[in-house]
């Protein structure tokens, strides 16, 4: 049995009732994309790793100060060129991804004014805030 068939089956083992260990799903963990969120006077700004997707394979979207980043991609003409080849693969992770990440706006983010872009592999979202409310001293009046 070669060494990277081995280590692959270890992994496809994970979460087997046979087995006393904490199911765990690498491939999930793996395929997630960190991010990087800075908060600047006025903005906010999350920076997450997406090598070798461009703009049409990634999909961002905001629904009541919730916002979603996902992307879905296969590689569909490895499968045509499996089946004329005999060749078996042992490890094969890189062929299909997918993933989506949600994250809660801090109320002071201006939804309308949010943009993205995505220059060497790298997201970045811009969120713009909005101006602080001043507090208001509202007088009162009495009536005596």
């Amino acid at each position: 049995m070669n060494e990277l068939a081995l280590f692959n089956s270890l992994f496809d083992d994970f979460g087997d009732d046979s087995y006393t260990m904490p199911s765990f799903n690498y491939r999930k963990v793996f395929q997630t994309p960190r991010v990087d969120v800075k908060e600047e006077d006025n903005a906010y700004t999350l920076e997450m790793d997406l090598p070798g997707k461009t703009d049409k394979d990634v999909k961002i979207d905001l629904n009541h100060n919730v916002l979603t980043i996902a992307s879905e991609s296969e590689n569909k003409d490895e499968k045509k060129e499996e089946k004329k080849n005999k060749n078996k693969w042992l490890i094969k992770e890189r062929s299909f991804m997918k993933f989506s990440r949600s994250f809660t706006l801090p109320d002071d983010v201006n939804g309308e004014e949010i943009s993205a872009s995505c220059k060497n592999g790298v997201l970045k979202v811009i969120m713009p805030r909005t101006a602080k409310a001043e507090t208001k001293h509202i007088a009162i009046s009495y009536a005596g």
